[in-house]
């Protein structure tokens, strides 16, 4: 690092925040990283054993190149960090054919030119009998997908940011985010921070950080649910890929085995409700959510015994339109906000964190970013 290097002040080590560390400590930035938990903690959105990747995007052609850059991303931070982050195992979103999540994904491999396979019941019963299909479904098959391991992934980051020469301060609430003559100062734990600029990467903590509260960011509850396999060597990443399945009996999304035991589930048809704070967070889920989520594994997925080993709870940060605030601080000079991942921000973050990097150092980035830019919301506009 250089004496003329930005002092660059992060609020948040999730996945984002850390790939962020990483990249500005890279390119020589003198990084501060902050977190009110430790590093890989297991109340937000970067936690949960893993996280699904895939390139045939649902949500829009226009991130395929961020994808694809995000790739490359996970596995320079492989090499760097010495961990096992990606394992590429393909991906299959299952449903009737008008479904729309089966609409947008052949749409976005149609116009992103991606490789891809549609297979109706009886193909897809032959490849993965894991799934039961009714007669009418198919099911479409992105040979660029895979799982991504969480925890590891925000430590690996930390440790390369910290290689790097950055300060990983966990356990330092931030008390505020006080904007000044030549940048930012940043009070946790009493003490002051004075930084050049100012990073914002809070996940579902955004509607609790000051400078963010005109940003319409909901922190909303995300219950997953394990469930044994019957055989497990049928359900590990080598036999099982990453799923979405769209259904009139269940909504999910379905992770293959890594843990020796059991499959994990993350139930989307029983909602998402709002959460007060993060800090609220309830440590599990009631008998009714049990047994809305064995019902859809039973109906669904025969390879499993349909009752929860295990059930976590976890909170992320939505916008309105589920996609990410991701550019400059409405109404502030030399901050930068990245929030409201909305559930899919896991598999970008490297590419994230190279961008919030991009905009400490330079002011711009090549990465088209305009769909994301935080004024695109009028409330976004205001802060108060």
């Amino acid at each position: 690092m250089t004496a003329s290097a930005p002092r660059v002040a992060i609020v948040g080590t999730g996945v984002i925040g850390a790939m962020a560390a990483w990249q500005l400590a890279a390119r020589g930035a003198h990084v501060l990283a902050f977190d009110s938990h430790g590093p890989g903690h297991d109340r937000g959105a970067s936690a949960g054993e893993s996280r699904i990747f895939r390139t045939v995007y649902k949500e829009g052609a226009s991130y395929v190149p961020l994808l694809r850059r995000a790739h490359r991303l996970w596995r320079a931070l492989e090499a760097e960090s010495g961990r096992a982050l990606l394992t590429m195992c393909g991906g299959l979103t299952i449903g009737s054919p008008d479904e729309p999540d089966l609409a947008a994904v052949r749409r976005c491999a149609d116009e992103a030119g991606l490789a891809h396979e549609v297979l109706d019941a009886s193909a897809a019963a032959e490849r993965f009998p894991q799934h039961r299909l009714d007669p009418d479904e198919i099911a479409f098959l992105d040979p660029d997908a895979g799982v991504l391991r969480p925890e590891p992934s925000v430590q690996g980051a930390l440790d390369a940011a910290a290689h790097h020469g950055a300060r990983i301060l966990s356990y330092q609430h931030v008390d505020e985010c006080a904007e000044t003559a030549n940048g930012w100062r940043v009070t946790a734990q009493g003490e002051h921070h004075d930084v050049d600029h100012l990073v914002l990467t809070p996940g579902p903590w955004a509607p609790q950080v000051a400078p963010l509260d005109g940003l319409p960011v909901e922190a909303r509850l995300i219950t997953a649910c394990w469930f044994a396999a019957r055989d497990p060597a049928a359900h590990r990443p080598d036999r099982l890929p990453i799923a979405i399945r769209r259904h009139s009996a269940a909504g999910f999304s379905c992770f293959p085995l890594l843990d020796g035991v059991a499959v994990k589930i993350v139930p989307h048809h029983l909602g998402w409700p709002g959460l007060d704070s993060p800090e609220a967070l309830p440590r599990g889920a009631g008998t009714d959510f049990a047994l809305a989520a064995s019902a859809a594994v039973e109906r669904l997925l025969p390879g499993l015994i349909p009752h929860p080993v295990r059930i976590s709870t976890y909170a992320e940060g939505f916008t309105p339109d589920e996609h990410p605030l991701v550019g400059a601080l409405p109404g502030a000079a030399n901050a930068t906000v990245l929030t409201g991942f909305s559930g899919h921000g896991f598999k970008l973050a490297p590419v994230f964190g190279e961008i919030a990097a991009d905009l400490v150092m330079s002011g711009s980035t090549h990465h088209d970013i305009a769909a994301l830019d935080p004024r695109r919301f009028a409330a976004g506009t205001q802060r108060h």
